[in-house]
């Protein structure tokens, strides 16, 4: 079997999948918030209770490939931690552990929305935002274990509505995940109308903060496309759940594009937010 753990900062999943790719097994549980050692425990607990087979480890950061310790992760309590090296401690099994973007890029490359495709970017727009990329079915990594991080490149084109920039946890500021989480939406309709919404809410009701986000995400796409020019760009996370971003956003996108026809595809994800377990799972499929 092959078993994938999806490692979020609300919730633990487990999903096993047996050799025809048919599920098996689901759980998910609460994260220890907070707690690396806990979490270490809560991992490996899912595990054993998976069954036998291989394990793959989607997180939200990513594995230095200087020190081998979790980097860049946004649950912070990782960062600094060897936790391939407990984890395999703690099962005596091997593990491969990739970025949670990159997880849900290879999820829907293999049999999602973005199946059949050479190059596929993977997004994630939820409270946070990150990416992967695939490749003929497999994840780009990167020399520095970054690929796709475009979240943290700052807002390309800043025009009078996107200032004072706005200052990111990594340190930066002006990075796209500050304009284009969930949270960064909910902020600036609060600023503009004076009014408390959720992004869920505004996503269908719209509004001058939402007209302001479909505008900023064409831009920051279009800077993407201009340097990996992907077949397909997959939404996934809270915001993937807004429709007009599907038809408003390539309607935008091409005076950004660098490019006289844009064929870009811009989709939802088929998998929801079991893509993301469902691509660890499938860290071992090559």
């Amino acid at each position: 079997m092959r078993i994938g753990i999806d490692v979020g900062g609300t919730k633990i999943e487990a999903l096993a999948l047996d050799p025809d790719g048919r599920e098996v097994f689901r759980k998910r549980v609460l994260t220890p918030r907070g707690d690396y050692d806990a979490t270490v425990r809560t991992i490996a607990a899912l595990i054993e209770e998976s069954g036998e087979g291989s394990v793959g480890v989607g997180i939200p950061g990513a594995i230095s490939r200087l020190t081998g310790l979790v980097k860049n992760a946004n649950s912070t309590w990782l960062n600094g931690r060897p936790l391939k090296r407990d984890l395999e401690a703690a099962i005596e099994r091997e593990v491969r552990i990739e970025n949670d973007a990159n997880c849900f890029a290879l999820s829907e490359a293999a049999d999602g929305a973005g199946e059949g495709a050479r190059v596929v970017f993977g997004v994630i727009l939820g409270t946070g935002v990150g990416g992967g990329i695939v490749i003929d079915g497999s994840v780009l990594v990167g020399a520095n274990a970054i690929a796709g991080e475009w979240g943290h490149n700052a807002l390309p084109r800043v025009i009078e509505t996107d200032l004072p920039l706005r200052a990111c946890y990594c340190g930066r500021q002006g990075c796209i995940e500050t304009y284009l989480a969930g949270p960064a939406l909910e902020r600036e309709h609060e600023r503009l109308s004076g009014e408390l919404l959720s992004s869920k809410d505004l996503g269908w009701r719209g509004g001058l903060a939402m007209d302001q986000y479909v505008e900023r995400l064409a831009r920051a796409l279009a800077s993407v496309m201009n340097v990996l020019d992907p077949d397909v760009i997959v939404l996934g996370g809270g915001m993937s759940n807004v429709e007009r971003l599907y038809r408003d956003v390539p309607r935008l996108w091409p005076r950004y594009v660098f490019s006289d026809h844009v064929t870009t595809r811009l989709v939802r994800n088929r998998h929801g937010d079991s893509s993301g377990v469902r691509g660890a799972a499938w860290l071992w499929e090559k």
